[in-house]
């Protein structure tokens, strides 16, 4: 069985068009490249209702629906893209262009890799045990920054109020001779803040190489770290600062 969602092909579609005639009046005012392209669709997706088919009959059952329903359909996932390109073009993302995005879209080539999971983590205050923002969160190999997947994962990564402390990485894959190859990855978080005691955290990853490069990210393929403790300068805290 085929699992689809008939409203991404209806977002994917409307996007496309939307986009095109922007380019094609020469309109300065919002981004056309490709990440604003993704973004759009990411953010209308999330917020348009999904209509799922399995198999050819699904597909009939979803084409014979009432003209005015489709219509109605149409005109909601319009206006909730052109919601979605107002909010990516006053918020972009940073140090990521296009030719990164455009770079990864392209075929993998069949190569040995470890592909390092997403490595998450969250942050909390140990005198009220709120979540804490606006913190610099390093990931660290062999004392250095780790590069990371593409320009859309910052290394350090600053947590904002809306992330609840939440702070996350995706390390830049690494070349491997062979499948099933074995290697563990040695990294440390560290975070620093003024108003904070600056924290470290030295962990391991083991890793079997696969086949090719995976690009989609999954919560299945997570490292999940503990949660941190952060402590004012001074204060009482254990040597790690975790649970």
């Amino acid at each position: 069985m085929d699992l689809h969602n008939t409203v991404e092909d209806i977002v994917i579609s409307r996007v496309d068009e939307i986009f095109r005639t922007l380019e094609e009046e020469g309109n300065k005012k919002f981004c056309t490249c490709t990440q604003c392209r993704l973004d759009v669709i990411c953010y209308a997706l999330n917020r348009l209702p999904p209509h799922y088919i399995i198999s050819h009959r699904g597909a009939s059952r979803a084409s014979r629906d009432s003209s005015i329903k489709q219509q109605q359909q149409t005109a909601d996932v319009v206006a909730m893209i052109h919601d979605g390109l107002k909010q990516v073009t006053h918020n972009q993302r940073p140090n990521c262009s296009a030719e990164q995005v455009d770079s990864k879209l392209r075929p993998n080539r069949i190569s040995p890799v470890f592909n390092i999971p997403t490595i998450m983590g969250r942050l909390f205050s140990g005198s009220n045990f709120s979540p804490i923002a606006g913190v610099d969160v390093e990931l660290l190999q062999n004392g250095k920054l780790v590069s990371m997947k593409d320009g859309n994962w910052q290394n350090p990564y600053r947590p904002v109020d809306s992330s609840e402390g939440t702070f996350s990485f995706w390390p830049a894959i690494e070349e491997a001779t062979k499948i099933d190859d074995q290697k563990i990855f040695s990294y440390t978080v560290r975070v620093s803040s003024s108003e904070f005691e600056t924290l470290t955290h030295a962990f391991k990853i083991p890793m079997a190489s696969e086949l090719r490069e995976v690009t989609s990210f999954s919560l299945e393929r997570t490292f999940k770290l503990p949660d941190f403790y952060l402590f004012p300068p001074g204060g009482t805290e254990d040597e790690d600062n975790l649970i």
